[in-house]
Parts: C-alpha cells; structure tokens; sequence
C-alpha cells in the first residue's frame, strides 16, 4: 500500500510541477524576451508538447506488455519490448520531425508575418523543436519501462530536475539577453542529460542494455495495443485544441481567451485525477496477469471510490474557488465573463475524470480498442453539440458542449461490471492477458 500511495504522490507531483515552474518564470521570460518572442517561444515549446505526445503513443503499449510480463519474470521478452519500443518511437519521431522540419519555414512565416525581425529565430527555434520530439520520443520509452515496475519516484524526480533545470537555463540566457533559438538550445543540451539519467535508471533495475531492435513477434504484440493507444493520443491532442478552434471562427478570439482561461482552472479536475491514479494500470496489468479479474473486485472498486473522491473534490474546488482567483489574477472584469463558464467546465471535466478507474483497468485487461473507441466518440459528440450550442447560447455553449464527453467514457464500466461480475475461476493458475484482437 506505501507503494502505491507514493507512486499516487508522484504522479501528481509529476503533473503539477511543470505549470508551477512556468508560473515561477514567466514574469522574468515575458519580461526580457517581450512579449512577441516569449508568445514564439510558447509556441515552439507547443509543437513540441504536441509532437512528443503523438510519436509516445505506444507508451501505454510498453507499461501494458512490460507489466504482464512481470507476472512470469521473463526479463528476456521485457528486453525485446522495450528494444522494440525503442525502434518504433525512433521512427515515429523522426517522421514527425521531418515532417515539421518541411513545413517550418511556411509556419513560421505565419507566426511572425507581424514581425519580420522575429522570422529567423522562429524558424531555428522550431528547427531546434523538432530535434526536441525526436529526443522526447526515445526519453518516453525509458520513462515508461520505470512506470511499468511500479517505480515511479526515480523517474519523475528525473523529469521534475530536467525541467527545472532546463528553465532555469532559460532564463539565465534570457536575462543575458539572448534569443530564442538558444533558449531551445539550452533545453535539448538538459533533455539529452535526462535521457542518460532515465536510461540508467531502468538499467539499475537489472534488465541490461537496450538498442533499438524489431522482433516480428514483439512489434505484432506491442502494435495490436500500441496503435490504439497512438490514435488515442492523436484524438486527445485534437480534440483538446479543437473546440477553441471551432469556437474562435465563430465568435472571435476573444471569446477563446475567455473559453482558454476557464479551461486551465478546470482541466486538472481530470488531470490530476488522472496522475495520481496512473499507478493503477501497471498495478493492475501484473495483477491480472496473475489471477482472474474477478478475484480483483475489492482493489478495483476502493480504487473507484478513491477516484470519486477526487473528482468531485476537485469540480467542488474549481467551481468554488474559480472565480475569486480568476479576480485575483486576472481581474474583475475578466472574471465575470469567464465565471459563468467554470460549472459547466467543471462538471464536464468531472464526468471525464470518473472513467479513470476504469479507463487504466481496462488497458491493463488489453481492452485498447474499447477505450479508444469510447474516448474518440465523445470527442466527437462534444464538437457535434458544439456548433448549435454555441450559436444559441455563445461562449457558454462551448462549455456546455463539454457535458457530453465524459458520460460517453464512462461507459467502459458496464464492460468492465460485467467482468468484475464473473464468478472466479476455479484454476488459481496464472491468465494470459491478451490485447483485444491478438
């Protein structure tokens, strides 16, 4: 249990650290680089925050697979997963970072077509930014390998140090007046550091070492699960920027400040719900692995009451204490635009959270498809409802839209009821898990 409460706690503090750290400098970045260039900054660190979550995709593949394998300590088929994951992540990052690498000079054109001065260190910042995915990309497999041994500590310590050291890098160059492109510079020399860092730490758990390698057998098994996951992380990519989009051509950008600004004070509802219960899918993978679900039932559902808990702890503190910190930061009349927005966001976000639970048990079941399904449809039913919904009722339709994400996720429970519900087998010998489709 201390086990899991840690890996809980760092998985929070995994999530909360990096807008903490962007709170702590963006005073003294906005200030030195001004307000133009510190906006081409945000945007390349964007494209990289964009471009390392679709080339990670598999990453749910790895923790899955390397999880179950635990049950029977086949360290030799853990070394060929992570070889094989290492292979597939290297070339999705390199095809997402030739991919942006063409299209940078157009893009950055368009960003700084108000400001020709700042073409140029648009351009080699987002330059820079496409070796960046392609790094992140091989640090994710490593990162991922840690999560699936239930050791989350050392590597978010790892990630947490990176990042603080790599703004802190940053804003030492931006005081001495430097652009840019160094400033991303500065960021890749540290995520190469955290690289090492990670790879020595799963080393130091004695599986040996890794080199990019395919092995028919472990790609078809890591593939089966892995492009699921992929297109999940693509769909959660695009549907998290498309609502502002839809919204901004119908009513301005204007009213994506407003919308943008509610958003940030309720996403964490379903973000830190998320971290802190990530330990649940390498937990429950090996545990699967070992005995049938149905033995499982208790763990499974004190891990739903847990993630009510904080969903409507969470949605209870966003609407509440939204609108007096939306006054606080940003002022009054802001506030009254955007409080209006938060119930609605936050419930929304709520509803999304409360799949948690089931969303990681049913991963670590191998049941990829049913969760990307579900997440996928909601997404989709959410912009459906959007467009009426904000011509009648403007911004707050937006928010209102939103209502109809999370329920649809939650539908994974009735599945997942139905196996909870099965009378237990009456072998005690171990289950093979196997991805939907395998």
């Amino acid at each position: 249990m201390r086990a899991q409460i840690s890996n809980a706690a760092y998985g929070l503090l995994d999530y909360a650290a990096y807008p903490v750290i962007m709170l702590v400098a963006t005073p003294t970045l906005l200030h030195h680089l001004g307000l133009a260039a510190y906006g081409v900054w945000l945007i390349a660190n964007a494209a990289v925050g964009a471009g390392s979550t679709v080339s990670s995709g598999f990453g749910d593949a790895v923790i899955q697979r390397v999880a179950t394998l635990r049950a029977t300590g086949d360290l030799d088929a853990i070394r060929k997963v992570i070889a094989n994951m290492l292979a597939i992540n290297l070339v999705l990052g390199s095809a997402l970072a030739i991919a942006l690498w063409i299209l940078i000079p157009f893009v950055a054109g368009r960003i700084t077509h108000f400001d020709p001065a700042l073409r140029e260190p648009c351009l080699w910042s987002l330059r820079i930014g496409a070796v960046l995915i392609l790094l992140k990309s091989v640090e994710s497999v490593f990162i991922s390998s840690q999560r699936a041994y239930e050791r989350y500590a050392p590597a978010v310590r790892i990630s947490i140090a990176t990042r603080i050291l790599a703004t802190m890098l940053c804003v030492a160059f931006a005081v001495n007046g430097y652009g840019i492109p160094t400033l991303m510079g500065a960021t890749s020399a540290v995520v190469i550091c955290g690289i090492v860092a990670q790879w020595a730490a799963l080393r130091h758990l004695g599986i040996g070492v890794f080199v990019p390698a395919l092995d028919r057998a472990t790609y078809r098994d890591l593939s089966s699960f892995g492009v699921f996951s992929w297109l999940q992380a693509i769909s959660g990519v695009l549907f998290s920027q498309a609502d502002r989009l839809l919204l901004g051509v119908t009513l301005g950008a204007s009213a994506v400040s407003y919308y943008g600004v509610a958003v940030q004070i309720a996403q964490p509802i379903h973000g830190l719900t998320a971290a802190g219960l990530h330990f649940l899918f390498p937990h429950f993978a090996m545990r699967f692995a070992a005995s049938d679900i149905s033995r499982s039932r208790r763990p499974v559902l004190l891990a739903l009451s847990l993630n009510v808990l904080m969903a409507v702890t969470l949605s209870g503190i966003a609407i509440l204490l939204g609108p007096p910190l939306l006054s606080r930061w940003i002022g009054t009349g802001f506030a009254a635009q955007t409080s209006a927005l938060l119930p609605f966001l936050a419930i929304g976000f709520a509803f999304l959270a409360l799949n948690v639970t089931g969303h990681y048990t049913l991963l670590a079941l191998g049941r990829v498809r049913l969760v990307t399904a579900l997440n996928v449809a909601g997404g989709i039913a959410m912009l459906i409802a959007m467009t009426p919904l904000i011509r009648r009722f403007g911004i707050q339709g937006a928010a209102m839209a939103r209502l109809c994400y999370g329920p649809i996720t939650c539908l994974l429970y009735l599945p997942l009821l139905r196996l909870l519900c099965k009378l237990p087998s009456t072998s005690a010998q171990p289950i093979h898990i196997a991805t939907e489709g395998a």
